[in-house]
């Protein structure tokens, strides 16, 4: 019996701490303008890993180093998967935002999140240590 892969959407995000185990998000000027971890949506013939990185140099313009995939996430709306890196960032990088899809980005205390932010932002953020 031969089977066909079905199409499925995938998404990656990083999840990047500083030396003062801040998390780094990035306030979209689209949608609900919500804080998010940088990340977004795979393209094609990309690895998940890589849309992970090369997400975080489109939205704030420095190369993250990846650590380790801290989790997959399935979201059932849009029949897509998301997966999280932990990254870090050399220690003389400077994150600005680089694109016109991000207004703002910072550091911020995990336990001191700005708002608005999404409980799925906050749940891939805390399942990452």
């Amino acid at each position: 019996c031969a089977m066909e892969w079905s199409v499925r959407r995938l998404g990656a995000a990083a999840v990047i701490l500083d030396h003062r185990d801040r998390v780094l998000l990035v306030r979209h000027t689209y949608g609900r303008l919500n804080w998010e971890i940088p990340g977004g949506v795979s393209e094609p013939g990309e690895s998940v890993l890589n849309t992970a990185l090369r997400e975080v140099r489109e939205e704030v313009g420095v190369k993250a180093i990846p650590d380790r995939m801290t989790g997959l996430y399935y979201d059932q709306e849009q029949d897509a998967h998301h997966f999280v890196f932990r990254c870090h960032l050399d220690e003389n990088a400077s994150p600005t935002p680089s694109s016109e899809e991000i207004s703002a980005s910072d550091f911020w205390p995990v336990d001191a999140l700005p708002r608005p932010i999404s409980d799925f932002t906050v749940r891939r953020i805390h399942d990452a240590p």
